[in-house]
């Protein structure tokens, strides 16, 4: 298995490209962009990408689909049968999928968005735009800041503390430094959200 990230200045998003060295076949999370570089390395490296994973369909972490699907034939699952045009594979929270030779568990994490998941692969954890390095994915209220804790809480900080967090913005982290020091899971945070965003992702 190969990992890579790619950093987009647009929207600041990240995504990543994990690939099977034996068949070759790949999977992109979170395409905000699709440029040239990309493709260069993926070419280069021998991959074909056979499926997108989307966390959610905020545009800056889909745009990137429009150049990705006229190269690659390419399933895309997502919470949503459709995004920005394309039809997707909708998954559903708890399923186990089998996505270009990986062993994908989904997890639903509303509240940032009404479609947010996390992708499981093995110890790694893609957490989209619910969790980031210190504070958790912006709402715009109180409920839904309390939707997304909750689920963060039952779901995601259960998991192994030596388990890979991979944010769709900022750098990685893992779910123990994340249990102990993330400024969205302090208790009373969610009563604090307003309708003005408080982080930038």
């Amino acid at each position: 298995m190969k990992l890579y990230q790619h950093y987009s200045l647009y929207g600041f998003a990240n995504s990543y490209l994990l690939g099977d060295e034996v068949t070759r076949r790949a999977l992109i999370v979170d395409p905000g962009e699709f440029t040239v570089g990309m493709l260069n390395h993926i070419e280069g490296n021998g991959f074909y990408v056979a499926a997108v994973l989307l966390t959610h369909s905020h545009i800056h972490h889909v745009r990137g689909l429009k150049t990705l699907l006229k190269i690659y034939e390419a399933e895309v699952f997502a919470a949503t049968s459709k995004v920005l045009g394309f039809p997707c594979r909708v998954v559903s929270d708890g399923e186990r999928l089998a996505v270009a030779g990986f062993s994908v568990d989904v997890i639903s994490v509303p509240g940032h968005s009404p479609d947010s998941v996390v992708y499981k692969i093995d110890r790694i954890l893609f957490t989209g735009d619910a969790l980031h390095a210190g504070v958790i994915g912006r709402t715009l209220s109180p409920f839904n800041a309390r939707l997304l804790v909750d689920g963060l809480k039952a779901k995601i900080l259960s998991q192994d503390d030596g388990c890979i967090v991979l944010p769709g913005h900022g750098p990685p982290s893992t779910i123990g430094a994340e249990r102990r020091s993330n400024l969205g899971l302090e208790e009373g945070y969610a009563n604090k959200v307003t309708a003005t965003y408080d982080f930038f992702v």
